[in-house]
Order: C-alpha cells, then structure tokens, then sequence
C-alpha cells in the first residue's frame, strides 16, 4: 500500500510577497500577481512584514511588492524601516502607490525600492517591473564620453535658452538637440561650452538622440540639489563626441513635481556658471517650476505645428502666464513642418493663424522628412547624419543667429 505521504503536493515556494495595510485594497494587484507567480506569493500585513523579513524564511524571497495608498503616508515611517530592511537583506522592492505624495515615493526610493508602479495597475506594468528586477545588470566601464567628465570651471555666465513644446510631436525635443550641437559646433577655434538640460522627467528622450545611457546619478543630483556644487553637477553630465554636455532624464519614469523651483534653479546656476550655453528641453506640461525656467531664460522657444491643437494650447499658454503676471512675451514661437516657398495657400494660413492668436511666428522649420526619424533613431544630430538635410541648414542659421547677438552683447559690455 502506497504511503498517502508520498501522494501530497511539496508546497510551492514563497518567491514575492505583497506588504500592505488591507490587501483586498489592492484587488488588481492580486490578479496580477497571481497571473505572475501562481501561488508562489504570500502577502503580509504591515506589522507582520516587519517580523517576516528579519527571519531566514525571508531568504527564499525575489522581491515584495509594497503596496501604498494616501492613507498610509502616515506610516511613513514604518514603511520606509520595511524597505530598507528587504533591501538591506538584498530582496528587491517593488513600490504599488495610489494617490501618494511625490515626496513619500522619493523618500521609499532612496531608502533602496528599485521600481514604481502607479494603482492602479496600468496592464503589463507589474510584469515589465518584475522583469527588470530580474534582468542581470551588467557592470562595464562607461564609455570614454562619459569617463572624461567636464571640469568645473565657475567662470561663465551661460546664455539659458529653454524649448517647450506647444503640443505633443512637434519636434521641440529634435529642435533642443540639433540646437545645443550646432552651437557646440558654431565655432571652430573657440567653440563655446555648452549644456542640454533634459528635464522632462517622464518622457525626456535626448539620451535616445544622441545614444548616451541614462544613469543613476541624475537621479540622485536632482534628489539632492542641496548639496550639489559645481563639481557633482559636472559628474552627473555625459559628452557626445567631447563637445557637448549633456544632463540625460532619469533612468526610470519619476513625478514631475519630484524635483522643486528651487532644485530647478540651483541646477540652472550650476548650468549657466559653467557654460557658454544652456540648451533646457521641457516638458509640454506646465508644472511649478515652468515659471523657474521662464524667467531664468533668455529666450522660452515655443515649437508649434500649422493645426488647431496647437492654436488652441497657444492660447491656453498666454491666458495661463498673464493670468499668473509671467513674461509670455519671451515665448518666440517657431513652426514646424512650415508650409514649403511655393505653397501660397500654406503661407496665407500660417499668417492667418498669427493674426487671430497675435503672434509673431518668428521661425519657419521645413519638413526634414525621413533623415530626422533616421538620426533621432540612430543617436545621431542631424549635422552629422545629414548635414544637408533642409530642417538641418534652418537650425544652423538660428544657432549662427542666437551665437552672433551674443558675441555682439558680449563685446558691447
């Protein structure tokens, strides 16, 4: 007779837990979590986890999933002893918020959560956020670019120049790059210093068009402006060709309001103190610190395409900084995609367009066509992939414009 031992299932192992104060909160968490590991996870109270994780059952543990909601933030406290204690034990946090302060999250991931995942759950998003805790990371040397950083030089009073765009797609990202190299290249003999600031937070994309990684140290310079001086802010930047210095978005999706007017401004004087030219790529949302950067400017580019949406924010934009008494008389709109010399019926629109909205449309950009994607997908400016390229020639001539009002400014003073 078989031993009924023998016909009794090994229980599976406990690969992840969920921590949280009600779990049943949390109901598509659940789903997910069962969809990934079976019933290979348990979940934990708050005070039970506290217990679990100081035990050797933990070892067995890939990763817990924190999952928070505003209730929450005040335990604070606890929650970050939670996190530092799995990470300490080398288990992997995966933070779950709902409606939780900006301030909580970067606390929770400095203390060592590796991912963050918004409630509820976007579909895929705990999947693609377990995947990555269990992608080896490999350790290599930086490339030469970013080995060789700057020196801090605190002699410069830099010329800010900020791009945001009006609407989604309307190049303002492209516009920021292919400026910021053609000025880094304006001059042969005594070419100017200058520095691309990406802080769009959440969608920053100038690491992917000029091929340069994202690292953590952006992070953790804008996680702690306070005691940032000149020569931490240079080592958080990366060189493209040795020419130009680039401050990439953080490595993984963060708040916009992470950061404050105030970090934004100690990162601006950093920028300016240290280079000929700041070159700021903005998100198109209008956060806090837009008005930071507004009056830190010398000039606020406002890229915009020839349709209604862009009409449309136009107005929103002015009505929103006259409201607020901010100078949106710096805003210099340039039209992308502009209707080619020999499209009349293009041209009259465009004038339409700026006499209903009172604007000057100072700047005509040309369709680049495919050569644009090409270079943006390949980490290339457009001066290198395509140098003759029409959208190509109409940047050099506004970077030839900006460097020469500033070389007259300069010897007038």
């Amino acid at each position: 007779m078989a031993s009924s031992v023998a016909l009794k299932a090994e229980p599976a192992p406990i690969l992840a837990c969920t921590i949280s104060r009600d779990v049943q909160n949390f109901d598509l968490l659940i789903e997910d979590m069962e969809a990934e590991l079976g019933e290979s996870w348990g979940d934990l109270s708050l005070e039970d986890a506290g217990i679990f994780l100081n035990q050797p059952d933990a070892d067995s543990l890939e990763f817990v999933a924190v999952a928070i909601d505003k209730e929450d933030e005040k335990n604070v406290a606890a929650i970050s002893d939670l996190v530092k204690t799995a990470s300490d034990r080398g288990i992997k946090v995966i933070v779950i918020a709902e409606d939780v302060s900006p301030i909580v999250l970067h606390q929770l991931l400095r203390l060592g959560a590796e991912e963050f995942v918004p409630y509820p759950l976007p579909d895929g998003a705990l999947h693609d956020a377990i995947e990555r805790l269990r992608k080896p990371k490999d350790v290599a040397p930086p490339p030469a670019s970013v080995a060789r950083a700057p020196k801090a030089s605190g002699d410069r009073d830099g010329v800010v120049l900020a791009m945001h765009g009006l609407a989604g797609g309307v190049g303002s990202t492209t516009f920021a790059v292919n400026l910021a190299w053609e000025l880094a290249n304006i001059d042969k003999k005594e070419p100017p210093r200058v520095c691309l600031l990406d802080l769009d937070l959440q969608y920053g994309s100038v690491a992917t068009y000029l091929d340069l990684p994202r690292r953590e140290a952006v992070f953790e310079l804008l996680s702690d402006t306070e005691s940032m001086d000149d020569e931490a802010f240079m080592q958080a930047l990366q060189a493209h060709k040795d020419k130009l210095h680039v401050l990439t978005a953080p490595p993984e999706m963060l708040p916009l309001d992470l950061i404050s007017p105030e970090d934004v401004s100690r990162i601006l004087a950093a920028a300016q103190a240290n280079f000929d030219y700041v070159v700021v790529d903005m998100p198109s949302t209008v956060v806090q610190w837009t008005e930071t950067v507004l009056n830190a400017a010398h000039v606020y580019f406002a890229p915009l395409e020839l349709d209604m949406r862009s009409a449309q924010n136009i107005l929103r934009m002015i009505r929103a900084l006259k409201a607020e008494d901010l100078p949106f008389e710096k805003l210099r709109y340039i039209l992308n995609r502009a209707p080619k010399f020999t499209d009349l019926a293009g041209k009259s629109r465009v004038k339409r367009m700026a006499e209903t909205l009172n604007i000057d449309i100072e700047v005509m950009m040309p369709d680049g066509g495919k050569a644009v994607n090409d270079a943006c997908d390949q980490g290339v400016p457009l001066g290198e992939a395509a140098p003759r390229n029409n959208l190509r020639k109409e940047i050099l001539k506004l970077a030839t414009s900006v460097h020469e009002h500033n070389q007259a400014v300069i010897a007038e003073a």
